[in-house]
């Protein structure tokens, strides 16, 4: 197996066009945000809108990691207390029949080291999605998709159930001859499985000290295992996915093995297109920590409005060591944020990082 790639700032290559892309970006997020706040009264996320649950638990670093994996917030053995969000990528709150994918948000207290710059508190962040590729290859692309989004946000609920399942139908065809579809994942055509089931992924790529790589969370636990592939059946029943994880995570302890995947290769590898799938047999996921939850409430009152309500997950909240690298995570800095901004001034709610413990 080739050596780990090292880090250095010219594995990116900005777009002459970039800035003006995110300032589209930005305006395009307004259009979702602006249009839901209104229409509900309530100010919510421009992109993973609707929460399914919200865990606390531990994040154990493994000790006696290789040089090459004790990189950032894993060079240090130990323990950090973690919130995971999982939730599903629209940015309006949809019943559960609209089928889209999975997301999980990871958030670690109690991180030390040099900040991303604006970068508040002392956690890190990983957001992750139910996929190994993201559906477009650049910024340009991922704006042609989420103006898509912009035009069916709040649209009527039925033809959005109806189109999912059309989708789901035709994402099933074509896995069924070996293709898989983001795109039309993303536009209500994914399986509607079971959260607590689904090995998640960073998709894109980040800075791992002195390395390149993507991240991923994988079910270790047979009672998660148990679950994943279990389609819910959500006819009649707006928050299904939700309930369903409240009922099972009151019996589950759960375990996720944090798994890192090195860059080997630039060509073969890429920094800037995050549709290219790293072959796992070049570039296999290694195992560096292990995500416990106890039994407990996913839907407790207080956690959810400590966590949902007033805290934001963002790709660019966490260390220098772990700077988010390619075209779309330097576009997901500035809209991100300015999601945050947007939620606590139509809220009346302010959202920070949360204190050390």
């Amino acid at each position: 197996m080739q050596a780990p790639v090292r880090y250095s700032p010219d594995v990116e290559v900005v777009r002459p066009d970039e800035a003006r892309t995110i300032e589209q970006l930005n305006e395009t997020f307004d259009t979702i945000l602006e249009t839901v706040a209104n229409d509900s009264g309530h100010a919510v996320r421009s992109v993973h809108a609707k929460s399914h649950g919200i865990l606390e638990g531990t994040l154990t670093i493994d000790a006696g990691l290789p040089p090459e994996l004790a990189q950032g917030l894993f060079a240090t053995p130990g323990e950090h207390k973690v919130y995971m969000r999982m939730s599903t990528n629209a940015g309006d709150i949809l019943p559960d029949a609209v089928s889209l994918p999975r997301g999980l948000a990871l958030k670690v207290l109690d991180v030390a080291g040099e900040r991303l710059p604006d970068a508040e508190g002392t956690t890190q962040d990983f957001v992750m999605v139910n996929g190994q590729v993201f559906q477009a290859p650049n910024t340009e692309k991922f704006l042609g998709s989420l103006k898509l989004l912009a035009k069916t946000t709040d649209r009527i609920e039925g033809v959005k159930v109806a189109a999912s399942t059309v989708l789901r139908g035709v994402n099933k065809a074509l896995t069924a001859i070996g293709i898989e579809s983001p795109t039309l994942g993303s536009l209500g055509g994914a399986p509607n499985v079971d959260p607590l089931g689904e090995t998640y992924y960073s998709v894109t790529p980040f800075r791992y000290g002195d390395h390149i790589a993507k991240f991923s969370v994988a079910p270790v636990a047979p009672a998660l295992k148990a679950l994943t592939g279990t389609e819910i059946d959500a006819s009649g029943r707006p928050d299904a996915i939700r309930e369903t994880v409240r009922s099972e995570m009151a019996g589950i302890e759960g375990v996720w093995e944090f798994r890192v995947q090195l860059c080997r290769d630039l060509e073969r590898q890429p920094v800037e297109d995050p549709t290219v799938q790293w072959d796992e047999e070049e570039a296999p996921f290694q195992r560096v920590a292990i995500i416990t939850v106890r039994p407990q409430d996913s839907w407790n009152a207080e956690r959810v409005d400590a966590v949902n309500e007033r805290m934001r997950f963002a790709v660019w909240t966490g260390l220098a060591a772990h700077r988010p690298l390619g075209n779309i995570n330097r576009a997901r800095n500035a809209p991100y944020r300015h999601s945050a901004e947007f939620r606590q001034r139509f809220n009346g709610c302010p959202i920070h990082e949360p204190a050390g413990h």
